[in-house]
């Protein structure tokens, strides 16, 4: 009761809210987080990924008010909270999730490493720290067997609750499709991690020889490589470094940005003319730039020294597709970041095996084995003469040993002989193949009422991974050569927004650079 104004004044009220637009539009204070995430929830369900921004552009089209950034970030906080679970029942649930899956189909592959439990300094018997799990479904490593024998690897973090990272290995098939084929979740980008992601890749999933492997150059990953016994090694498999980590690390080391281009076309070099005249132009501008691209074994950064092993990927590129793909699961908590992963690629394994089935029947591929010739092919008006050896699959300008598919030299020689091209066709790129990498079906979880029940321990998360820091989690990512666009952006002035110039410089905030009389 407010005295002398005869009128009652509500303080608090516990229920919810069903304000009007035009009265909860007048006071910030009953507009709180809880209520904006009400409001999104649908928005989040839609899209984990969902900006801040977007949040808050939400608020103010349904309620026609700005809330600041901090209360939409924790009501978006708070919604997928909600949506997908709190961040330690997830962690519970994940073993539940994994023994349904493997359930239903048990030719996948799920590794779980934990820690034991201690509360104080007594051993907890039933729950155990999640310290690692690799995962790998049944359909991913069948597509494997028909793909390029070509593996990139990358990491990527978490931004939850609790810090890690997502450890994925991605191929290519014939139709230069991406193809996921293993994921982890581990602590960090540590040697363990990495030998503990590798051994279990190399076990379970990329089982044939003669495979290349390509990473960028962490110290983590040369070192899990050199534990694996041989298994990532010559003649079994052969590790190569992505070419923009090289060309980053040069540029880190020398600070001569004007060279990163020649760096990289040494990299791209086909044959070994190519690469001698470009090694040479790198040589004439300094000894120093050399002798430290001569620590870097050749065959692993170059195409023409690489045996083939390359199929022409210099780059880990495809990964970075897949890591921008998960960007908004990474925010989730684990468990449905897992779900994430199984149910995107679902939808990718139906809609290529539908365009692979679509192909495939029209008739496009015919494949006979016949005897191959040698020839010389001129090109006009240049007249430079190439020598074709079909046999071998080679040809001097060095596309068709690294692509592995006929291009126009050979066309040239196969209209000239009566030979037909789709002969020297590698089988990673027919059809057959390709509608192969698909064939295999993920089936469908079920209601989790019709799961087995679960016996095993309750897991829990580490609690030193655990985000301490309150509010939005900081960036911690640091800019190098690698993002020159990010690191080149031109000037802003603070004081009228525009581009070109600075504060200080800026005519309408009479800076010292103004002119008065102008």
């Amino acid at each position: 009761m407010i005295s002398r104004k005869y009128c009652w004044v509500i303080r608090r009220y516990n229920g919810s809210h069903t304000c009007t637009r035009a009265t909860i539009s007048q006071d910030l204070s009953k507009l709180d987080s809880n209520t904006i995430a009400k409001a999104i929830k649908p928005l989040v369900e839609a899209d984990p990924s969902l900006k801040v921004k977007s949040v808050i552009a939400e608020v103010q089209s349904k309620f026609n008010y700005t809330v600041s950034y901090r209360k939409a970030w924790l009501a978006k906080k708070k919604s997928v909270e909600k949506i997908f679970g709190g961040w330690e029942a997830s962690y519970e649930a994940l073993s539940i999730w994994f023994e349904a899956m493997c359930h239903k189909e048990p030719s996948a592959v799920v590794h779980f490493e934990t820690m034991p439990a201690y509360q104080g300094d007594d051993l907890v018997s039933d729950i155990r720290v999640l310290h690692r799990v690799f995962w790998s479904y049944y359909p991913c490593i069948r597509a494997f067997r028909h793909c390029k024998p070509v593996i990139q690897v990358d990491r990527t973090h978490l931004y939850g609750k609790y810090k890690g990272c997502l450890l994925v290995a991605v191929s290519q098939d014939g139709n230069n499709n991406i193809v996921p084929i293993a994921f982890a979740i581990v602590e960090g980008e540590t040697s363990d991690a990495w030998h503990f992601f590798l051994s279990n890749l190399r076990q379970h999933v990329v089982t044939r020889d003669g495979v290349g492997l390509i990473s960028h150059r962490h110290e983590s990953i040369n070192a899990a490589v050199e534990r694996s016994h041989g298994a990532w090694s010559p003649p079994r498999a052969f590790h190569i470094f992505c070419i923009k980590h090289i060309e980053s690390n040069f540029l880190r080391k020398f600070k001569a940005p004007y060279l990163q281009k020649l760096v990289v076309n040494i990299g791209y070099s086909r044959t070994v003319r190519e690469y001698e005249l470009r090694y040479q132009r790198l040589r004439e501008r300094g000894e120093a730039y050399t002798n430290w691209l001569n620590r870097i074994p050749r065959e692993q950064y170059a195409l023409a020294f690489d045996g083939g092993y390359q199929w022409g990927h210099m780059t880990t590129n495809l990964v970075e597709c897949i890591n921008s793909v998960l960007k908004g699961a990474r925010n989730l908590p684990i468990t449905a970041l897992v779900k994430a992963t199984f149910y995107k690629l679902n939808e990718l394994f139906t809609r290529k095996r539908a365009e692979a089935e679509a192909r495939i029947n029209a008739g496009h591929v015919n494949c006979f084995d016949r005897k191959n010739e040698v020839f010389e092919v001129r090109e006009m008006p240049s007249r430079v003469e190439y020598a074709v050896d079909l046999r071998r699959q080679r040809c001097d300008c060095g596309e068709f040993q690294v692509d592995r598919i006929p291009y126009r030299h050979v066309f040239v020689c196969c209209a000239n002989q009566r030979l037909d091209w789709q002969v020297y066709v590698h089988d990673v790129h027919k059809m057959d193949q390709i509608r192969h990498v698909y064939r295999a079906r993920f089936r469908p979880l079920g209601n989790p009422t019709t799961w087995p029940s679960y016996n095993g321990p309750r897991f829990v998360p580490k609690p030193y991974l655990r985000r301490v820091a309150k509010g939005r989690p900081r960036m911690t990512r640091f800019l190098n050569e690698m993002d020159t666009r990010m690191l080149r952006r031109p000037k802003r002035c603070r004081q009228c927004g525009a581009e070109g110039h600075s504060r200080s410089r800026c005519r309408q905030g009479g800076g010292p650079g103004t002119d008065h009389n102008a």
